[in-house]
């Protein structure tokens, strides 16, 4: 993309994202060619104070649901999008994503896809939207369907349906379910990229390590200093964002003397979180 195709709602767009000023924004976007993602490490690299991006970003407005079955067993999230505030928080709006929420937990739909299909009172649930789109007269769609299955599945909806949470553990108790509450709003509240180190994709790893070594190799300190010194730094404070951005290395929100981990080990030393899900608007 050439500095002709970056428009005004491309730089707003980034300082919305971001925080940083206009001058800033526009400069990230010329020299990454207008890649949205690309711009935000430019300035992350730059030594700019932005968050990263984030897979479960959505739609601006709508609602999410996040429910499980009554065995715990499987946990489903939607996110039923509209345009306005008004219509997402219209009580109709809200029931008719519960319903939805109940058809997927009815029939243990497996896909976004497979929900579209199932019928609703006689009607595929595609043809239920198209009849609130007409009723309703703006852009209604089902965005995004999670799911998930293991021995245990605890559900979180967060501030009036604006974000869901699935935490799936190992094992499946009455005390490990009131445990998996509690996670889930940690989960909601710090917004890990994983479970833990270990459990971090390739490509994050690989994204934050360039960022922090850039960001090493452009401090004055640093003038001529060995690549192995540069390296040990790096690793240093990739592991500081592992501590802060992985769920079992966090402290735990209720009770910051402790991480994460400890606090599930307390529960039972032999359950473990398996995967999550977190699906936001905004």
């Amino acid at each position: 993309m050439s500095t002709a195709t970056i428009t005004a709602a491309d730089i707003n767009k980034l300082r919305q994202t971001t925080g940083a000023g206009m001058m800033d924004c526009r400069k990230a976007l010329v020299e990454s060619d207008g890649d949205f993602e690309k711009a935000i490490d430019y300035l992350r690299k730059k030594g700019q104070k932005v968050a990263a991006l984030r897979s479960d970003r959505e739609a601006k407005e709508g609602v999410i649901i996040a429910k499980t079955t009554t065995d715990n067993k499987t946990g489903f999230i939607i996110t039923l999008a509209c345009e306005t505030d008004f219509v997402a928080k219209n009580a109709d709006f809200v029931a008719f994503a519960q319903n939805i929420m109940d058809t997927a937990v009815k029939h243990n739909v497996k896909s976004l896809e497979e929900l579209l299909a199932t019928k609703i009172d006689g009607l595929a649930l595609s043809d239920k939207i198209n009849e609130q789109v007409a009723r309703i007269g703006e852009k209604i769609q089902l965005s995004r369907f999670e799911r998930i299955e293991s021995e245990a599945v605890t559900a979180y909806i967060h501030g009036a349906y604006r974000m869901g949470v699935l935490v799936a553990l190992t094992k499946n108790t009455t005390a490990i379910l009131e445990a998996g509450k509690d996670l889930a709003m940690q989960i909601a509240a710090m917004n890990p990229v994983a479970v833990d180190p270990s459990s971090v994709p390739a490509e994050t790893v690989a994204r934050e390590k360039s960022i922090v070594t850039e960001l090493i190799k452009n401090d004055p300190k640093m003038a001529g200093k060995p690549e192995a010194m540069i390296e040990k730094i790096a690793e240093g404070k990739l592991n500081a964002f592992f501590k802060e951005n992985t769920l079992t290395a966090q402290p735990y929100v209720k009770d910051g003397s402790k991480t994460v981990g400890d606090y599930l080990k307390s529960v039972d030393p032999e359950v473990r979180v398996r995967e999550f899900k977190r699906v936001q608007l905004g």
